[in-house]
């Protein structure tokens, strides 16, 4: 019996481009201790898809070189069920020549990807047009859970507590910047935090404690997205993260985290969570982990288990599937509200899961398995009905002749 082979996508147009691939390499050396055949899939910043051996390794992507030894590029086969990967541009045969075969087959896809074309549901979507098992949430609660505006809104419907926030469109603030500004103070105190709305790893991310700083963190965060969110800003907050894994009803909570910044009450920007302690040695010394935490939260056992309760609800609202980490903020009051969810976490939120037991690569399996069963539970719909509308157009269209 062969192995399975496990497609890793990685990379992307995206901000966050550089983290998606710290997390990816570490999954890749997971996967592999699982025992699974690993196919990685590059995606570059202009959007071409590459894999070979040379790309399980950082030091290929310091410089990276689409010609170097061990690289390849491939696109994909969105045929429903064909799930291979050809080489690009075609190889084409000869006369006499053989024919040429995919340069491989997935059997299931792992999206590693972090921010937009990838963690959004767009790959998803493709995943689902291609009918190949996917190891991530599908395209609704990825979509919803990478835009922060729909996400909120989704929530508080919910009868989740979520921060007070306003938005508005870059094309908004270009033309009514007063009003919006007026709108913001009046809703809403200092400090606030303004965020692109579409993105994560705290990139473009500022806090304003007055209107000087508010102009500046406005024109930042419509720089990265035309959808912009501005929510009140807590003195003194605590955050709090837990990641849930499964699939439908089979839902499972790791502990809790406190992420620690070095910058007192300051948010978690990019360089805290990914540069502070961060090394390219050793698969768990990159990315997320390398960031300072207190696991398990010194919190209590009442609101552990009332986040962790909180985090499979979330979970199942949004459809998700795999791991997904849930971010929630503790203020100065012990009122707690839900930050975001992140349907692909940095580092997989592995360092959560080892916590509970679990292994990086017993996580992989379990993500391929979710995989397995909602591509199974999928396959069940029914996707044809005949609705008998062309042949009554046809039969419409023939006595209309002269």
């Amino acid at each position: 019996m062969s192995q399975m082979n496990v497609a890793v996508f990685f990379g992307s147009r995206s901000c966050e481009h550089d983290v998606s691939i710290i997390s990816a390499l570490q999954l890749i050396e997971a996967a592999k201790g699982a025992g699974f055949a690993v196919t990685p899939v590059y995606i570059s910043r202009e959007g071409l898809w590459y894999t070979g051996e040379a790309l399980d390794k950082i030091e290929t992507f310091r410089e990276f070189n689409p010609m170097g030894k061990g690289i390849q590029r491939v696109t994909l086969d969105v045929s429903a069920n064909a799930g291979d990967l050809w080489a690009w541009p075609p190889q084409r045969a000869g006369l006499f020549a053989k024919v040429p075969a995919p340069v491989a087959h997935i059997d299931v896809a792992i999206p590693v990807m972090h921010g937009l074309h990838g963690e959004d549901g767009t790959l998803q979507g493709l995943f689902e047009m291609a009918n190949i098992p996917y190891a991530s949430s599908g395209v609704m609660g990825s979509s919803v859970g990478m835009d922060k505006i729909a996400m909120k809104q989704l929530l508080r419907g919910a009868g989740m507590p979520v921060l007070d926030f306003v938005w508005f469109t870059r094309d908004e603030l270009a033309h009514a910047r007063e009003e919006i500004v007026a709108k913001i103070e009046k809703k809403l105190k200092y400090p606030v935090f303004v965020k692109p709305a579409s993105l994560g790893s705290s990139i473009g991310v500022s806090r304003a404690e007055n209107r000087e700083e508010l102009d500046k963190a406005l024109d930042l965060a419509a720089s990265y997205d035309h959808r912009i969110l501005v929510e009140v800003g807590i003195n003194n907050p605590v955050e709090i993260n837990c990641a849930a894994l499964g699939y439908g009803e089979d839902v499972q909570a790791s502990v809790c985290e406190m992420p620690v910044s070095s910058s007192g009450n300051k948010f978690l920007n990019f360089w805290e969570k990914y540069l502070r302690n961060a090394s390219t040695k050793g698969g768990e010394s990159r990315g997320m982990k390398s960031l300072s935490r207190v696991v398990p939260a010194p919190i209590g056992d009442e609101l552990t288990e009332r986040i962790q309760t909180m985090t499979k609800k979330i979970f199942r609202i949004l459809d998700c599937r795999g791991t997904v980490r849930i971010d929630f903020i503790l203020d100065e009051n012990e009122m707690l509200y839900v930050n975001e969810p992140n349907t692909i976490p940095g580092s997989l939120a592995f360092y959560l899961w080892k916590e509970c037991g679990v292994s990086f690569s017993d996580l992989v399996k379990k993500m391929v398995e979710t995989a397995l069963l909602a591509h199974a539970d999928k396959n069940k719909n029914v996707f044809a009905y005949d609705s008998l509308i062309l042949q009554k157009v046809t039969a419409g269209a023939k006595g209309t002749k002269a």
